[in-house]
């Protein structure tokens, strides 16, 4: 299992074991799969409810379930959340051309959009800006406490 806290989310992520007794085939293993995380969703679908029900309360926070199976993931709950920003006329530009261009059918999605590439094709970047951000934390916990 995983869990990813962000400020507004906490994401907990399953890991069931591949079925065993699969027929050869990158299809069947796949199918085999995501009918494995469907019937772990179905049969802990109310447990799951109750956890989350108490864990948004003590921790003010969406509290939402994916899980995986061998390649497949599958998110079941998740939060979109709204972020406010700025942008001056050449970025709008930029987004605009998103949605003219049938990428994107609004704004928030052409945002969204970005937000995904620069992930995708900047990983390593974040990963280690990640990595730093952590350092300066614990080193921080180090110091002596702010009054």
């Amino acid at each position: 299992m995983t869990v990813i806290v962000d400020r507004d989310e906490i994401l907990v992520t399953g890991k069931l074991r591949p079925p065993t007794d699969v027929p050869e085939g990158a299809d069947a293993a796949k199918v085999a799969a995501a009918s494995r995380i469907e019937g772990f969703r179905d049969e802990t679908r109310q447990a799951r409810m109750a956890i989350a029900e108490a864990g948004q309360l003590k921790w003010l926070r969406v509290v939402s379930w994916a899980a995986t199976c061998g390649d497949e993931h599958v998110t079941f709950t998740n939060a979109a959340v709204p972020v406010m920003t700025r942008l001056r006329i050449e970025d709008r530009q930029i987004l605009d051309t998103l949605i003219d261009s049938g990428v994107a059918r609004s704004r928030s999605e052409a945002m969204a959009w970005c937000v995904q590439q620069v992930g995708l094709h900047q990983s390593e970047w974040i990963d280690r800006l990640r990595d730093a951000m952590s350092e300066v934390e614990r080193i921080r916990a180090e110091g002596p406490e702010a009054q």
